[in-house]
């Protein structure tokens, strides 16, 4: 089946919403035939994640998608057959009700990921609309009854080529300005500000393992001066303190994240998109996950942890279970982090089957072009 899409993304938290919707976008044009105007209302963070687009621009083509912006003051356009809200994003009120009388439409609202219990037996249910139009909520996760996920046509292929072939990941960090240390441990580090951070950073540095954390530019950025006492941190730049050496990255397009994922030991990310990247990387990672009133996120950090430790051995997962309960409540990280290193063998190799038993199941794209067959 070939249709025509509209997807609509606002901008959120930075690059996660942004990040999963031009994924999807390229995915759907590349993979599966479609033609696809992605709608964003913050084209400088697009921009960051595509460097090659115009953040001025009202229209433009990247990689076979059409990508408009999305201004307040909407001006009339002629509804996709298939319409995407993503992220309980408001679509305008002028395109819902030109989408009104139309037939052959079908409007989604695609969710954030979860794997909490009550997604599967939400995914896919029709939402009402009082001018009779069809909605359907769809939930992305981790189970084959849910919506799937993000995952590009043989991206675990690709990562295993990039990871066999130490050159080019060597050629790749020098082009960021890293020169690998044969024995030192490689962390990548993308999260919100932590209060924790000062403490982990402490004991990476009097610890007799050599460390080189790799950070791109963001908002972690003020607790790493802070920390260092130092201001004005910047892509290039390169602190030592003891066994510990800081790298800081520029921001780089989605592919070369998802390198330096691979080329890394141990990832920590953050929000959905490069939490999911982190996952199909096959290293262990640690989640900081975006707050929520009242502390609901929680409730979603404890549901992934029961099922990406559920196969695990017993010392392993406490102690992983730990780390993840210690860096997301802002809390000391040094004692969790030198028991998650205890368990390190068995982690990595869990890692690795974590990401080829998801890479089994039909992934996001696939799913909605499938969903959209039967009911189009």
């Amino acid at each position: 089946m070939k249709a025509t899409w509209d997807i609509f993304c606002s901008v959120v938290d930075n690059y996660g919403d942004i990040g999963v919707t031009w994924r999807l976008a390229r995915q759907l044009v590349a993979e599966h035939g479609q033609a696809v105007r992605l709608w964003v209302d913050d084209l400088r963070a697009f921009a960051r994640l595509c460097p090659d687009a115009d953040p001025r621009a009202d229209r433009q083509w990247q990689r076979g998608v059409e990508v408009r912006a999305w201004h307040p003051d909407w001006r009339p356009v002629e509804p996709a057959e298939v319409v995407i809200e993503a992220f309980a994003c408001q679509l305008p009120e002028a395109y819902v009700q030109a989408l009104a009388g139309r037939q052959g439409r079908l409007w989604l609202n695609l969710e954030y990921l979860s794997a909490e219990d009550w997604v599967t037996g939400c995914h896919g249910l029709p939402s009402p609309q009082p001018d009779g139009l069809a909605k359907y909520f769809f939930f992305p996760g981790f189970d084959a009854a849910t919506g799937g996920l993000p995952r590009e046509r043989g991206l675990l292929e690709r990562r295993d080529a990039f990871r066999a072939d130490r050159q080019a990941q060597q050629a790749f960090l020098l082009a960021l300005g890293v020169q690998r240390r044969p024995e030192a441990l490689l962390i990548s580090l993308f999260s919100y500000e932590n209060p924790g951070l000062g403490n982990w950073l402490d004991a990476l540095a009097a610890s007799a393992e050599t460390t080189q954390l790799l950070v791109p530019e963001g908002r972690i950025l003020g607790d790493l001066e802070a920390w260092l006492g130092i201001a004005g941190l910047r892509a290039g730049d390169c602190q030592r303190r003891g066994a510990l050496s800081i790298h800081v990255l520029p921001f780089v397009e989605q592919d070369d994240y998802d390198r330096l994922l691979w080329c890394c030991d141990f990832n920590l990310v953050r929000g959905e998109d490069s939490f999911l990247r982190g996952q199909w990387a096959g290293r262990p990672l640690l989640w900081h996950i975006y707050q929520q009133e009242e502390g609901a996120h929680w409730a979603k950090l404890e549901a992934f942890l029961d099922l990406y430790l559920a196969d695990l051995e017993p010392a392993a997962a406490i102690a992983l279970r730990g780390l993840w309960r210690a860096w997301n409540a802002g809390e000391a990280l040094a004692e969790p982090w030198l028991a998650v290193r205890a368990n390190w063998p068995e982690l990595c190799a869990h890692a690795e089957r974590w990401a080829r038993e998801l890479a089994g199941q039909d992934d996001l794209a696939a799913k909605l072009v499938q969903f959209c067959a039967t009911r189009l």
